[in-house]
C-alpha cells in the first residue's frame, strides 16, 4: 500500500478509470451479442438501432484506446453485412 498521499489518490483514480473502461468494453460486447440475437430473430428494426449503438460505443472505445481501430472496423463491417443480408 502506498504511503504518499498523491500515490493513494492515484490508486483510486486508476481503479475508477479501470472500472469505467471495463464497463465500456462490456457494453460493446453485450450490444454485439444483442444485435446478433436480433438478426437471428429477424427483427430488422431492433437490429438497425442496436447496430447504430454498437458503432457509437465502438468509436468511443477506439478514441479511449481500449481497442484498436482495425478491430473496431472489422467488427462494424461484419455486423453491417449481417444486418444488410438479413432481409
Amino acid at each position: 500500500m502506498a504511503n504518499i498521499k498523491s500515490s493513494k489518490k492515484a490508486i483510486k483514480v486508476i481503479a475508477k478509470k479501470t472500472e469505467n473502461n471495463h464497463e465500456l468494453k462490456a457494453r460493446v460486447k453485450n450490444l454485439i451479442r444483442e444485435t446478433d440475437k436480433a438478426i437471428a430473430n429477424g427483427d430488422s428494426e431492433k437490429a438497425n438501432t442496436l447496430y447504430k449503438d454498437v458503432q457509437k460505443y465502438l468509436d468511443q472505445a477506439v478514441s479511449k484506446g481500449l481497442i484498436k481501430s482495425n478491430t473496431s472496423d472489422r467488427q462494424k463491417s461484419r455486423l453491417s453485412n449481417k444486418v444488410k443480408n438479413m432481409k
